[in-house]
């Protein structure tokens, strides 16, 4: 199954101790689910397995290589708590993207990089929910609010910012270059350079949601296109089965 991590192992040197490479890529996904996108040949992995490998790694210092839209809120807190239980040392180096649930991932880094041409998104969570009564939609939204309070546990523990300063960049769904995310204590510093202008006066973007759901709408798409359904022992016996798995992964909660 193609995976959204990969680790590598890098040998010591005669100044460097052995250590750990990890890249973070495609879609983060929950253990439930893992099995429909290994179905459709999807890049996706289980915080389960994750944590499994990353337990091989012990005390290595471990670089975090991130490039990802995000996913799954609870699969990406299953990934920063193994991430912040590591004895070793966590550097997150963010090199295209750390949006949505990637941006929790990287808030366990002891220190973040961001490449110069990198971004970082920050927003409250969605649910995929189109239907229902009333009390379910205000349900859906204590919900949400409560994700939401946690989510800025890991931000406000990583930058020292206030909840309300928070809070009101999760509203205004904020996309941050390395700069504004260095400016806003989000980054330490940004790689490729001996100098950091994190004071010099930037733009500070207001990004909206459509990126987030069109990449989610792009994974839905790929898999409303696998018109027959899977032959060897796979979960989705039929058609209708596979069409329920669609619909429970459309209501999958998202950061």
């Amino acid at each position: 199954m193609p995976k959204f991590w990969s680790f590598k192992n890098i040998a010591s040197t005669g100044t460097e101790p052995e250590s750990a490479e990890l890249r973070i890529e495609g879609d983060i996904v929950s253990d439930d689910d893992v099995w429909l996108y290994e179905w459709a040949g999807m890049t996706a992995t289980t915080p389960n397995a994750f944590k499994t490998e990353l337990a091989k790694y012990n005390d290595m210092p471990i670089t975090v290589w991130i490039d990802s839209y995000g996913g799954d809120v609870f699969a990406a807190a299953g990934i920063y708590n193994a991430l912040m239980e590591h004895k070793g040392k966590v550097t997150v180096k963010i090199d295209g993207k750390a949006m949505s649930a990637a941006s929790v991932i990287a808030m366990a880094g002891g220190e973040i990089q961001m490449s110069p041409v990198a971004v970082m998104m920050i927003h409250n969570p969605l649910m995929g929910i189109d239907q229902g009564y009333a009390s379910d939609f205000r349900k859906a939204a204590d919900v949400l609010d409560t994700i939401k309070e946690s989510i800025m546990n890991a931000y406000t523990l990583k930058t020292g910012r206030s909840r309300a300063k928070i809070s009101q960049m999760m509203d205004d769904e904020t996309l941050m270059d390395a700069r504004t995310a260095i400016k806003e204590k989000f980054a330490d510093s940004m790689l490729y350079t001996d100098k950091q202008s994190a004071t010099d006066e930037v733009m500070n973007l207001a990004f909206n949601r459509h990126m987030i759901l069109n990449s989610a709408k792009e994974s839905m798409n790929r898999l409303k296109a696998l018109e027959q359904p899977p032959t060897p022992k796979k979960p989705a016996q039929n058609t209708a089965d596979a069409q329920i798995a669609r619909a429970k992964l459309a209501l999958q909660l998202k950061l």
